[in-house]
């Protein structure tokens, strides 16, 4: 009988378990849930989006305090001019390699480590905190990189004069081969193809790869194509599938087609070791097809999937680019402070709420943006009831073993 722990994902000379948990931010795939696919032979993802944040929270540190203490400071001098607000980028990078080491040091097990890596993670200087992020998590070891949310032209770039630039595994997520061929145009000049590709299609949670027409994608049909391409093109590329993949039914389906591995979240989201308060958690085990939304209000540019009960939709909360400012462009823009300023007043004074656009910096790190992939809906068929009416949450151990067919 054919099942999924018969396949391995071949990365290569390294060889895993074919499941692979996405990086969810922020501090949702914390650093116990990561280890404990590592133990168990997958590979898991940590996520770096907002990792000065996430260093103070976790470690003690004051990276956003001293952030805004620069800023007053800058500004005072030139009030006229006000300056853009900006990391450090050696506390950046010490930020950085903290966040990673504390992981990868306490590695134990035959799996392993990559960093997803968001390319529209700006922070007011794109190419210069990108350079110090992926630099920084090579240092601390990092097996893999997976670059997402963006073509990452750059990316590459940044990080080929590092020692370990042959050696760490290399990804992307797409979400058509077009995009996937213009990348590799990018790795070809500096003879580096990737090492995987993770295919994700429209049921995915959080940031989605498409345009309004994300209802007509299907997954099978953006798998099919990226890897017809890439055989044809003889490229030793491992395609990974991902969105919509519910349990081990789903992987074995795809392993049969070829597929290297499967890439999962939704289902880990809600584990004991997930970053979620508790709380959230059982918001996402009640959640019906109705309660789930598909919306623009991501400063980043893209749909992002989440359910509609999600805090951060028409919140009127002031920009909040000085302390935290990860969606911040090079100019010190951010489509949400400009939709903000467009909002008109409450007659009872302050601003009504703002549709358009969230803060996301704020929000997401309070836990208050629910993304989800559709199959959210099907949590509570894997689930039981504590007597009290809230679901038993499953470890990380059990989500992962499920996915294996055990």
């Amino acid at each position: 009988m054919n099942q999924v722990e018969n396949y391995r994902l071949k990365l290569g000379s390294s060889e895993y378990l074919p499941i692979v948990v996405g990086g969810m931010g922020v501090d949702v795939s914390t650093s116990e849930m990561v280890l404990e696919v590592v133990r168990l032979g997958g590979v898991a993802h940590l996520s770096d989006a907002m990792v000065p944040a996430v260093c103070d929270k976790n470690f003690g540190t004051h990276l956003v305090e001293t952030k805004v203490d620069k800023y007053n400071r800058l500004f005072r001098e030139s009030p006229e001019s006000p300056p853009i607000p900006l990391y450090d980028l050696e506390e950046l990078r010490a930020a950085q390699t903290r966040y990673v080491s504390n992981t990868v040091d306490k590695k134990k097990g035959p799996g392993a480590i990559f960093l997803n890596c968001m390319e529209k993670v700006l922070m007011g200087a794109p190419m210069e905190t990108m350079g110090v992020r992926l630099n920084a998590a090579l240092d601390a070891g990092i097996d893999g990189i997976t670059f997402s949310a963006g073509l990452h032209n750059y990316s590459v770039r940044l990080i080929e004069k590092h020692p370990r630039f042959r050696d760490v595994k290399l990804g992307i997520v797409v979400s058509s081969w077009r995009a996937l061929r213009i990348f590799l145009r990018t790795t070809s000049r500096f003879d580096r193809i990737p090492d995987y590709v993770v295919v994700e299609g429209p049921l995915a949670g959080g940031h989605l790869g498409f345009g309004p027409d994300w209802e007509t994608q299907k997954l099978d049909e953006i798998y099919d194509e990226v890897l017809t391409n890439i055989r044809k093109e003889n490229l030793d590329i491992a395609v990974i599938p991902a969105g919509g993949i519910f349990n081990a039914e789903d992987t074995l389906r795809f392993l049969e087609k070829g597929a290297a591995g499967v890439q999962v979240a939704t289902r880990f989201a809600i584990t004991e070791e997930s970053g979620f308060p508790e709380s959230t958690k059982q918001i996402y085990c009640n959640a019906e097809n109705d309660d789930i939304l598909v919306a623009s209000v991501s400063p980043t540019g893209y749909p992002i999937r989440l359910l509609k009960s999600s805090p951060c939709l028409g919140s009127n909360l002031p920009p909040q680019c000085i302390p935290l400012g990860y969606a911040m462009d090079a100019q010190g823009g951010c489509t949400y402070a400009e939709a903000y300023k467009a909002t008109e007043n409450a007659p009872t004074g302050g601003k009504l709420p703002v549709w358009d656009k969230t803060c996301l910096c704020h929000h997401i790190g309070r836990y208050r943006v629910y993304t989800c992939g559709t199959n959210v809906v099907r949590l509570k068929d894997t689930l039981k009831k504590r007597p009290d009416g809230t679901w038993q949450l499953p470890t990380t151990e059990q989500v992962f073993k499920e996915y294996l067919g055990k």
